[in-house]
């Protein structure tokens, strides 16, 4: 029964911010162990830190060497750099940090392909830090997209009221609208609709589109993207039987709550669908890399340098990331049955 339970990896991100205090507030309660086996990729240096910060001194970690060592009755710990000299210094940008994250992310990531582990949860990095010769990459999904071979993958943020798509993620507000084509828009409605029948169960998907332009482009008054690049990919979509609508005006469709409405919601680029998100379910949020073999997610907030090591960083984020890793490992599986 033990062996059925999900690997659930979780890397530490940058140290420096919030990611090992919300690690270890998720991980507190122990009824977590009766639905997955944790196992953080870190350090026992940095997490001794926070542990005694937090006052949680008397919460003992399982350290192991490698992932073979796993015991799936207690949250494990493989520490995966050199920290014998490392400095916690809570709210502080270093270069020491940024090579820790990612030699966690490695390290989880390898585990990971070699199937030893079934998802990963990614705590925050600093996106400048972390950049290396092994890591040229705008953020998290770019580069589990790059390991994992995926020819195209969906930034996909999840929530219990909400579900968004962008067709473009981490680029310049100034490359969007050369990068809003049919191709990519096909592409990521493709992804959205398998990853909502596979990853959450949804049979019948209902999705909603949004317009490039303010206003959907008012009948071309403000932009004639809606009619030549987004409706006759919503129209291919239609003629094979699926559930889609739109292009609807950003501004109207989020402020009268249609997207209520609807499985989930396909934006034209990152802003127009992340600050709704986060606005309607900022700390309960979850970041999600649709079009993967495996199965990514993470916390949809930052490393919050400002109240790092305060002991006031709420977990809810976190731990709903790892609740969603497991679910949808748990659907994969059921999927895999069916078919």
């Amino acid at each position: 029964m033990e062996q059925q339970k999900p690997i659930i990896g979780i890397t530490l991100g940058d140290y420096n911010g919030i990611g090992p205090e919300v690690i270890l507030k998720a991980l507190m309660n122990k009824r977590i162990l009766e639905i997955c086996t944790p196992v953080i990729y870190g350090s026992q240096r940095v997490f001794g830190f926070y542990r005694k910060a937090l006052d949680l001194k008397d919460w003992t970690l399982n350290n192991i060497h490698s992932i073979q060592q796993v015991n799936h009755k207690l949250t494990n710990l493989i520490s995966c750099f050199d920290d014998k000299s490392t400095e916690v210094t809570p709210g502080k940008v270093t270069q020491e940090a940024g090579a820790g994250a990612l030699a966690c992310l490695q390290r989880a990531t390898e585990d990971l392909k070699a199937g030893a582990i079934h998802a990963v949860v990614t705590a925050p990095i600093n996106k400048h830090n972390i950049q290396s010769e092994a890591f040229k990459f705008p953020g998290h999904t770019e580069y589990f997209t790059d390991a994992f071979e995926a020819k195209e993958s969906l930034m996909f943020l999840v929530s219990d009221v909400l579900r968004v798509g962008v067709v473009t993620g981490h680029i310049p507000l100034g490359r969007v609208r050369g990068a809003v084509n049919q191709d990519k828009i096909s592409q990521k409605l493709a992804l959205m609709f398998a990853s909502l029948k596979n990853d959450f169960g949804i049979q019948k998907p209902k999705i909603a589109v949004l317009g490039l332009n303010p206003h959907a482009g008012e009948d071309g008054l403000l932009g004639d993207e809606e009619k030549t690049t987004i409706t006759p990919v919503l129209e291919q979509f239609k003629k094979k039987g699926n559930l889609v609508f739109g292009p609807f005006p950003a501004d109207g469709f989020f402020g009268a709550a249609q997207f209520k409405h609807y499985d989930a919601v396909l934006a034209m680029y990152h802003d127009q669908g992340l600050i709704p998100f986060k606005y309607i379910s900022f700390e309960m949020g979850v970041n999600y890399t649709a079009g993967l073999s495996a199965v990514r997610t993470s916390p949809d907030h930052g490393t919050a340098y400002d109240i790092a090591g305060k002991n006031i960083a709420s977990p809810t984020s976190m731990l709903q990331a790892i609740f969603m890793a497991i679910d949808v490992v748990k659907n994969r599986r059921e999927m895999a049955t069916i078919v």
